[in-house]
């Protein structure tokens, strides 16, 4: 799949049916025309009106075909918690979906994220099964492997030269930056060594668990998986506490770790969740080096959002 076929007329038309069948299968008919309000190199967007309300089809890239079949297993075990598909094609990386409505926002997300860590409790007996489903493994047991692979990630995205206004150019140097993350290779193992050693289970990271990826005012509906990986259960914190501060970010921690309450005294999960998030960078280090490998194998243009951000990512490591 490429951002070329995608805007193609020959595959709008074979989605549009698609749509109509699967409409059609749920006793719904589609009352307009289909839009397409957003293509990336990894997945693209589609929306059409129907008499049952506005439905999303989302067609995934290789890289994230996963979220199909995950899907598939959230609305099995998990079904209160996702938006329920109406239809999945996991072969192709296709789903449909009905409108979850507005996002939550950023103030719902203390109780959102309670309602999340009881979701990964659910999920825990089943982390076993998402690697065969393609989510990315990001369990401890491999994250000195995934150091790796996010080094060499960074390497291959850092800037040339330090960003301009860099306070000291020696220490912000890129090559500064990243030989600073490489001195902490063997804290990295050792860090996933205590993860792996966890009473806390691995489950299900969102890995982009924000504010608009949570629908809804309760019960919660998480949305968007594309970037999920299978981790130790607390990695899933990273994104809220970078968005969160203050007073919601200790609603927020205290609201999640709730739902682990019975497997460690206070201070021991409040310590992991500290050292899940740490380790946490090197997974997102990679989900930002798969989106740009995938706009850079189709001859896309690579977003200057996110040109350096695997370098970014990895190197806040150090920070």
């Amino acid at each position: 799949m490429s951002v070329r076929l995608w805007c193609s007329e020959a595959w709008r038309e074979q989605a549009v049916g698609w749509i109509d069948r699967r409409l059609a299968d749920a006793g719904l008919t589609r009352t307009g025309e289909v839009e397409q309000p957003r293509v990336r190199p990894w997945a693209t967007l589609l929306r059409a009106p129907s008499d049952g309300g506005d439905v999303w089809m989302k067609a995934a890239g290789p890289a994230t075909a996963f979220e199909a079949g995950l899907y598939e297993l959230l609305a099995r075990e998990a079904p209160g918690d996702v938006l329920a598909p109406l239809a999945v094609d996991a072969p192709r990386g296709w789903m449909l979906l009905p409108d979850g409505g507005p996002p939550a926002g950023e103030a719902a997300l203390p109780e959102a994220l309670g309602q999340y860590g009881r979701l990964q409790r659910a999920l825990a007996p089943h982390a076993g099964e998402l690697p065969a489903l393609g989510v990315p493994d990001m369990r401890p047991e491999v994250m000195p492997e995934r150091f790796e692979e996010a080094l060499e990630a960074a390497r291959a995205s850092a800037p040339s030269a330090p960003p301009p206004g860099a306070p000291s150019p020696s220490a912000a140097s890129p090559a500064g930056a990243l030989a600073a993350v490489e001195a902490l290779r063997d804290d990295v193992a050792r860090w996933s060594e205590r993860l792996a050693a966890s009473p806390v289970p691995a489950s299900l990271d969102h890995n982009d668990l924000h504010q608009e990826n949570v629908l809804g005012s309760g019960p919660y509906r998480f949305y968007d998986w594309g970037d999920a990986v299978v981790a130790h259960a607390f990695a899933a914190m990273l994104v809220p506490a970078q968005v969160l501060s203050g007073a919601p970010l200790d609603r927020a921690r205290e609201a999640y770790l709730a739902a682990f309450a019975d497997l460690a005294p206070p201070e021991r999960l409040a310590e992991e969740l500290e050292l899940a998030c740490r380790v946490a960078r090197v997974a997102r280090t990679l989900t930002w080096e798969r989106a740009v490998r995938s706009a850079r194998e189709q001859d896309e243009p690579v977003s200057p959002l996110f040109a350096h951000a695997p370098y970014e990512e990895l190197a806040a490591l150090a920070g």
